[in-house]
């Protein structure tokens, strides 16, 4: 079963998509907390990641780039999502794997993560 960790600050959405995701038989968890990051990601050992670019005035492109510049999580694929209208052309430099702009539709968000997990073993 592929382990998915959703950041975001909005607790509404991380109720959708923790329940959309585990609907389609996903082992998710969330944190609405930047800070705790990279030791959520350290313990439950994600096979992806979606991260909120704006997290509570943290900076999810520099997590990105936290979790890519780490030898032990750089294979991890990170789907930024975000609903601010420049992010997406903000965010290449850090390293994301994709990007979704919010709101989202849920087969979108689905079809990514289904895109990216191809690629990573279980």
């Amino acid at each position: 079963m592929y382990r998915i960790l959703v950041i975001d600050d909005d607790l509404d959405i991380l109720s959708v998509i923790e329940l959309l995701l585990s609907m389609k038989g996903y082992n998710v968890e969330v944190s609405a907390k930047a800070e705790e990051a990279l030791s959520r990601i350290d313990s439950f050992k994600p096979h992806l990641v979606l991260l909120d670019v704006l997290i509570s005035g943290h900076d999810g492109r520099v997590i990105c780039n936290q979790i890519k510049s780490s030898e032990t999580t750089s294979h991890i694929p990170v789907i930024m999502f975000s609903g601010h209208p420049g992010a997406m052309a903000t965010i290449s430099q850090y390293g994301p794997d994709d990007f979704l702009s919010k709101p989202f539709d849920v087969t979108k968000l689905v079809e990514k993560i289904e895109k990216q997990l191809e690629k990573v073993e279980l």
